[in-house]
């Protein structure tokens, strides 16, 4: 296997879709500044050159000649350029045909109805579904979308999907409770939510992922954001991964946004097959606080899995310097005490962005490890 530079780089999330794609997949003709975007983005990356008659339909105003699909495959091709452009080692397509991370997945499993809208974190709203009956998966997802980006990508390709821990925690949890007996007390609803937890790694996430590797897929990013909201149920967080990914032959990463990340450990450690880390650190460092110091409890235990470093802050539209991005790489390097460890990435993804202050947010990051590679590679006496 072909060694590795140091401080490679990586996408960590979704994008924001860009206005042409939005109005393309509902057929609605492209205004002027859709159009204006698609034409500058495809003389920036050339991302359209692999289906010139969707862009041509869509520039031309024959929106309706581009189906939804095809409209689909041209904004991948676009997050997917967009990320390779910005120099990343590993990528995706920004998520570019999914709506959002937990809707879709649970759409392919029986045994679940949706109850209405209800807000999120981020003033978002996602439909929240109750499981109230055994689940049973329709078929394997993320397939096609990951074919594509496999077809099509230059870099190597790294697919995020959405943990079984969280799937749970964003349900109304009515058939596993129902089924326990006696009184619904705070045993009872651990109990319920352990099952819940457990079937959706096991009858849901599992078989897709042994699906995707299948398909070729080596590197799986299991996005778990609702681990850092129960810390006292890391425990469950590590056993929905452990009954996910048992046995299968890949490299899997555990993506966690905005958690005290000392409040999950160690339990959080006994994640078997998990090589890296993928969390957030930008978002809380400040000249008050440095938000790389919770690196030193991993050395604290003796764990020695790689990091995936988030150096640049990705709600706020403030554009970190490379050097900055530098500084937290060389001062992560120390408290980790191996640099060959790290991978760098935005906190988390960078959807609320706009796209001009993501693509200068990747630039940073990827400039920014490059500082970091000639300081460590030639270091100054």
């Amino acid at each position: 296997m072909t060694a590795r530079r140091l401080f490679p780089s990586q996408e960590i999330g979704s994008l924001a879709k860009p206005r042409w794609q939005l109005l393309g997949q509902r057929s609605e003709p492209l205004d002027d500044a859709a159009k204006a975007e698609l034409r500058s983005e495809d003389e920036r990356t050339g991302f359209a050159s692999a289906l010139p008659a969707v862009r041509n339909a869509l520039l031309d105003g024959r929106t309706r000649d581009a189906d939804p699909e095809s409209v689909r495959d041209l904004g991948a091709l676009f997050g997917l350029r967009f990320l390779e452009a910005a120099g990343l080692d590993r990528v995706y397509d920004g998520e570019a045909r999914r709506i959002e991370m937990y809707e879709y997945p649970i759409r392919q499993m029986r045994g679940f109805r949706f109850q209405g809208h209800v807000r999120s974190f981020d003033n978002k709203y996602y439909l929240k579904a109750a499981v109230t009956d055994e689940i049973r998966l329709e078929r394997p997802y993320h397939l096609e979308e990951f074919d594509f980006v496999r077809r099509h990508a230059t870099a190597e390709p790294k697919l995020p999907i959405t943990g079984p821990y969280t799937l749970a925690d964003w349900s109304y949890n009515e058939h596993y409770l129902a089924r326990q007996p006696g009184w619904k007390g705070r045993a009872a609803r651990r109990a319920a939510q352990r099952e819940f937890v457990v079937d959706l790694a096991r009858r849901a996430i599992r078989p897709t992922i042994q699906a995707l590797i299948e398909h070729g897929c080596r590197v799986i990013q299991i996005d778990e954001p609702a681990a850092g909201t129960h810390p006292d149920e890391a425990a469950l967080v590590v056993e929905g991964f452990n009954a996910a990914t048992e046995g299968f032959d890949a490299e899997f990463t555990m993506h966690i946004c905005y958690s005290n990340y000392r409040d999950l450990l160690p339990e959080l450690l006994e994640a078997k097959r998990c090589r890296q880390w993928a969390w957030e650190f930008a978002n809380r460092d400040s000249e008050a606080h440095d938000g790389y110091a919770v690196l030193e409890a991993l050395k604290e235990y003796g764990d020695t899995r790689d990091v995936g470093l988030g150096v640049v802050d990705v709600h706020r539209d403030r554009v970190e310097t490379p050097e900055l991005v530098a500084s937290r790489i060389a001062r992560a390097s120390r408290y980790l005490g191996d640099p060959g460890r790290i991978w760098v990435n935005p906190d988390c993804g960078l959807r609320t962005r706009s796209l001009a202050v993501s693509r200068a947010k990747l630039e940073a990051v990827v400039r920014g490890a490059a500082l970091a590679r000639a300081e460590f590679e030639n270091p100054r006496r």
